[in-house]
């Protein structure tokens, strides 16, 4: 016999076996899912990158949710002396769940900062390579496969992919629209009523839906949940022994005066063991590079899973340390980065909002992120998620990536989320390439009023002069003298 193991002949009339598929059946269906729009957009950018020396043509990327404005902050506190101290132990294997001073300095910081009801348990605490990791491990333990979790739509359209490629759990959309209705004070309101609406239609349809998603201050909204709203979800999901994730990656970049209640700083909870908080570095501190997310959770037996998982997702030891001084420098922290980014990012969504309008676009009043959600719905064809879709594709060729709402499975066609977490420069540039796209997309005119509401709601603030606040004195004949890149 040869020893290759299988080099010899077929017998006279034998078929060949079919080869082994590659992959196994859950294998197949990670690999055969289709990447979402923020990935795809993304992908393009990757491809050509817009730099002002070396790619003044590439794309223009407003529409990946990143702090790009402190960066200045990070790095003159990165070259402190005390960054350049590394112990040995940190270069070695440590605790899956997170050093336990960097859990200690993390549960800390939250107590302060998120106003916690009583001081913050770092066992409580998991840590892990960002958020997209809590989101991915956290749903499934909490779920099996075919189950659903409740979450108002639009929202963070990444969510889908993170909770569907481990444990094959799918989204019950709460819609959610603009138009504002007797019982509503502004668009896209979330109530409790939309919610149960939403879980009895799940229930009809044979799904069991298992926990509930809430997105605080919310993606791509910019809006924040007012202490009573997020106190009856809360009751909502305890009545129907649902879990609550709450997300409150965006906690700290709250850039106007609205009172932020972080689900830690309610005294008493419906049903602690079911409701579970994530934060992380990405937003708030502008390093979505370093890839860590925080879970925070009193149940055990969900501690005990999701620590199983976490060695999939641990963070470098280095890391751990360096940003446990950033957490400790609280001198640091109060008088220098917080208000500045605070700052940066008003400043920055003014001037986004107030060359928007320039363009007669409108856009959502907003509290926190680091995003505006925008109308375009009266420079569509047709009101139809085609039309959305061919306009952003115009965008794209234009060279400015925005993201569509259909991306954030938004129920209105003609609504954007645009960053404004970037220099002011690449703000102009990207009013600039709009205008000039606009300018030679001939768009039909639209015969419903499907924007009347929102036009009179959504529009930028306005000072006793009647004119835009904080107008940074650029008008759109000004914005057509800057320079093309």
């Amino acid at each position: 016999m040869s020893g290759d193991g299988g080099g010899g002949a077929l017998p006279a009339g034998a078929a060949a076996a079919a080869p082994a598929p590659a992959l196994s059946a859950r294998g197949a269906r990670i690999a055969g899912g289709a990447p979402g729009l923020l990935d795809a957009g993304f992908a393009l950018y990757v491809a050509d990158p817009f730099d002002r020396e070396l790619n003044p043509q590439g794309v223009l990327n407003l529409g990946t949710s990143e702090n790009k404005l402190c960066f200045d902050l990070i790095e003159d506190r990165l070259t402190r002396p005390d960054m350049n101290y590394l112990e040995p132990d940190l270069f070695q294997y440590s605790d899956t769940q997170g050093t336990r001073s960097f859990r200690e300095e993390i549960a800390k910081f939250l107590t302060d900062y998120a106003r916690a009801a009583k001081a913050l348990n770092p066992e409580h605490i998991t840590v892990m390579n960002g958020c997209c990791a809590v989101f991915a491990t956290l749903s499934t333990v909490l779920c099996d496969p075919g189950d659903g979790y409740l979450i108002p739509a639009p929202y963070y359209g990444g969510i889908n992919s993170k909770t569907w490629l481990y444990g094959g759990i799918q989204p019950v959309h709460v819609p959610l629209f603009s138009k504002v209705t007797a019982e509503e004070s502004h668009p896209f309101q979330l109530t409790v009523e939309k919610l149960e609406a939403a879980l009895q239609r799940a229930k009809k349809q044979g799904i069991r839906v298992r926990a509930l998603i809430l997105i605080n201050p919310h993606n791509p909204l910019g809006d924040i949940y007012p202490a009573q709203l997020l106190k009856e979800c809360l009751e909502f999901a305890h009545r129907y022994e649902l879990h609550v994730i709450m997300d409150e990656i965006y906690m700290l970049s709250v850039y106007d005066d609205t009172t932020f209640t972080s689900v830690l700083s309610l005294d008493c909870l419906p049903d602690p063991e079911r409701t579970h908080f994530m934060w992380g570095f990405s937003k708030d501190f502008g390093m979505s590079g370093i890839r860590v997310g925080v879970l925070y959770t009193r149940n055990h037996e969900i501690r005990k899973a999701v620590n199983q998982l976490a060695v999939f997702h641990s963070c470098p030891g280095p890391a751990q340390h360096v940003l446990s001084l950033f957490l400790r420098d609280r001198d640091w922290l109060d008088n220098v980065f917080f208000p500045t980014n605070k700052k940066r990012l008003k400043e920055a969504r003014n001037i986004l909002v107030d060359g928007l309008a320039a363009v007669g676009i409108p856009v959502l009043k907003s509290s926190g992120g680091l995003y505006v959600w925008a109308d375009f719905r009266k420079f569509l064809k047709s009101q139809t998620f085609e039309a959305e879709l061919e306009l952003w594709q115009q965008l794209l060729d234009k060279k400015l990536l925005i993201s569509p709402g259909k991306a954030f499975y938004c129920y209105e066609p003609g609504w954007f989320r645009l960053v404004f977490s970037d220099s002011i420069d690449r703000i102009y540039l990207c009013i600039q390439r709009l205008e000039q796209m606009l300018q030679s997309y001939a768009a039909e005119p639209v015969t419903n009023n499907t924007s009347s509401t929102a036009d009179a709601l959504c529009n930028p603030e306005k000072d006793s002069s009647g004119k835009p606040s904080n107008t940074p004195g650029k008008d759109v004949s000004q914005l057509k003298n800057i320079l093309v890149y």
